[in-house]
């Protein structure tokens, strides 16, 4: 909900209208080489000659799932998502573990952010996100809040993105609007797919999520 909340506050404080000139030059994050291993066909390129975000988003994935489920902070964590009254119940500092969390999130789609101009394109334009953290959103839903399904969620709609700029690039006759919509709609198509799945199993959001939690005076 902050990250809803900020994204729409947000896209109305875009900067000023400047006059009309060139997207400023960035050096780009630089792609790992090792030689002779890198320069292996396919393979080497695609697991070895990454740039560091992409490492770091897989560390980032296997630390969280670590956290989450294998220490005494993550256990808590969950119970607060849970049931913030119970956790408060035992001493826990409910308002304060959230904020950390929510500050967590933050950093993260921060990374995210950065992303986009240090790697994906080498240069910066106000609105260049164009929606994304969306989908952002859409795929926690469609991880069912599980670290790893987030990952191979995030690479499945990364790659519908890839494939409508290269489909492109090879000049098929289909207007470009519908091929730079297919990740959106297929975020859709997605979500209503597992609606349906999941309509008489329930949710398996964390039960407080998205409820206020005021301390007993």
């Amino acid at each position: 909900m902050p990250g809803m909340k900020n994204g729409v506050y947000a896209s109305g404080r875009k900067a000023p209208a400047s006059p009309a000139q060139a997207p400023p030059k960035i050096t780009g994050a630089a792609n790992l080489y090792i030689p002779y291993i890198t320069d292996i066909p396919f393979l080497g390129r695609v697991l070895l000659g990454q740039n560091a975000f992409v490492y770091l988003s897989v560390a980032l994935i296997i630390g969280i799932w670590h956290f989450l489920y294998r220490t005494r902070a993550g256990l808590i964590l969950r119970a607060v998502g849970d049931n913030h009254a119970s956790a408060h119940a035992l001493g826990y500092p409910v308002l304060r573990i959230r904020l950390l969390a929510v500050l967590f999130g933050g950093a993260c789609a921060g990374l995210g952010g950065a992303y986009l101009p240090l790697a994906y394109t080498p240069f910066w334009v106000s609105g260049m996100t164009a929606g994304r953290g969306w989908i952002a959103l859409a795929l926690v839903v469609f991880a069912s809040w599980l670290p790893f399904r987030l990952m191979v969620g995030a690479y499945l709609f990364g790659g519908i993105t890839i494939l409508q700029l290269h489909a492109q690039a090879t000049g098929m006759g289909i207007p470009s609007q519908l091929m730079s919509s297919l990740p959106y709609l297929a975020t859709i198509i997605v979500l209503v797919v597992i609606s349906a799945v999941r309509g008489r199993a329930g949710s398996p959001a964390p039960a407080s999520l998205g409820l206020a939690f005021i301390p007993d005076r």
